[in-house]
């Protein structure tokens, strides 16, 4: 059963969350619901967007309210030290123990224990949290004495858990066994509507902290911070909003001024390679692929000139003999001249538009050009691309690389290659 409207705004004051968003609300609802009972929690969502105020929500509202509340980042353990530090260990078990301890699991016994970034957890460490998972029990470290807890485990993590157990960087029944209810929280880009609320907050705070006016946004500016990727999220927001906050002696910030705050090559909307539509975008295996791509579109628009002139005669109903051309075709064909220009950047003459000559240059009647295909060289095709994908981005690179659907890294070995420094 769904909370009420009255009710989620309370957890969300409680909980200092900010936003309307559908997706945020549904995540909400999930960890009030599940907190009454003793079930594993896997949340899932993107480094920044607020996943630690969710093993909260469900500890506060379950009958372990009044029991220990841990917070473990699994992440910034090192790997040698981390099994004492949540299962405990004996005096002597190893340099420098010396004195017994207890681990996270024994001191949380009635409690909640959350496991941020539990992705990172070595393998040796995954087997011992999967029999606390599974029979409440655990040894410590350097001990054959099992010991009993009765912890309920949260964890998070913002990696792809699917992919992580398909190569055996995590257990797949671990896994399964904290996924038993999994809470998924939205990014930033996902909640557009939460995130002019979120800077309007933020920009409060920090005018309170360093007593200063609030910072405001135009209505491009808004727009233009609605539009961006946040691929740092609620954590990248306020940073941001901090830095014009400190900086910015106009307390209007216009969208001019916002977007120096804001990295290029995390713009939701770049260019696509070729001008093809959103539906029609798939990425490039590597730089080759992107030149036949190239390649097959310049032969069909070569095609579709073809056809074009072809109409062009059958509209005058004429055919063309066999040995030579009538006077009339030579006629049309002098007044519809295809004129080469420079080669272009695959060595192929490049014709403009067929455009008709002027009336006093009918006299001397001459052939259309013969267009001679020129043997292409794999290596001038990509040179050019990659110079005309960096003009076309005013020589940033790392655009130019989203562009081309390439590495940056790649990117720059081409340009050391072919000398485009």
């Amino acid at each position: 059963m769904s909370m009420q409207l009255s009710d989620l705004q309370a957890v969300k004051q409680r909980f200092g969350i900010i936003g309307n968003s559908p997706l945020l609300n549904r995540a909400i609802d999930i960890a009030v619901q599940v907190s009454t009972t003793d079930l594993s929690v896997l949340i899932i969502g993107e480094s920044g967007v607020g996943k630690e105020n969710f093993p909260q929500i469900i500890h506060q509202f379950s009958h372990r309210k009044h029991g220990p509340y841990i917070a473990v980042n699994c992440g910034a353990i090192p790997e040698g030290t981390i099994d004492s530090e949540l299962f405990g260990h004996e005096k002597g078990s190893f340099t420098g123990a010396l004195s017994d301890r207890k681990g996270y699991f024994e001191v949380a016994d009635g409690g909640t224990i959350f496991l941020d970034e539990v992705g990172e957890l070595p393998h040796s460490t995954q087997v011992r949290l999967l029999r606390v998972l599974e029979a409440g029990e655990f040894m410590k470290v350097g001990s054959s004495k099992v010991l009993k807890t009765n912890v309920r485990v949260v964890a998070a993590t913002n990696l792809n858990m699917q992919e992580a157990t398909r190569q055996g960087k995590f257990r797949e029944d671990l896994y399964y066994r904290l996924n038993t209810v999994p809470i998924y929280i939205p990014p930033l880009r996902e909640r557009k509507e939460d995130i002019f609320l979120l800077f309007r907050k933020f920009s409060v705070d920090f005018a309170d902290k360093y007593r200063m006016p609030p910072i405001r946004l135009t209505e491009e500016a808004q727009k233009l911070l609605s539009n961006y990727y946040w691929k740092g999220n609620i954590r990248q927001l306020k940073n941001i909003t901090e830095q014009i906050s400190v900086i910015e002696q106009n307390r209007e910030i216009t969208e001019g001024v916002l977007r120096i705050y804001l990295p290029d090559n995390e713009m939701e909307t770049l260019p696509s390679l070729l001008g093809h539509s959103t539906h029609d975008q798939r990425m490039f295996a590597n730089e080759r692929e992107i030149l036949y791509q190239v390649l097959f579109d310049m032969r069909k628009d070569m095609n579709d000139l073809k056809a074009s002139v072809y109409e062009l005669m059958a509209g005058k109903q004429m055919k063309a003999p066999s040995s030579m051309e009538t006077d009339e075709l030579q006629l049309i064909r002098s007044q519809y001249v295809s004129t080469p220009k420079a080669k272009d950047a695959f060595g192929s003459a490049e014709f403009s538009p067929l455009v008709p000559q002027p009336e006093e240059k009918q006299d001397h009647i001459e052939d259309t050009q013969e267009y001679v295909e020129e043997s292409l060289s794999l290596q001038t095709v990509e040179k050019e691309v990659i110079i005309k994908a960096l003009e076309r981005n005013q020589g940033k690179r790392k655009l130019a690389a989203s562009e081309l659907g390439i590495s940056e890294r790649t990117l720059y070995r081409k340009i050391n290659e072919y000398g485009l420094e």
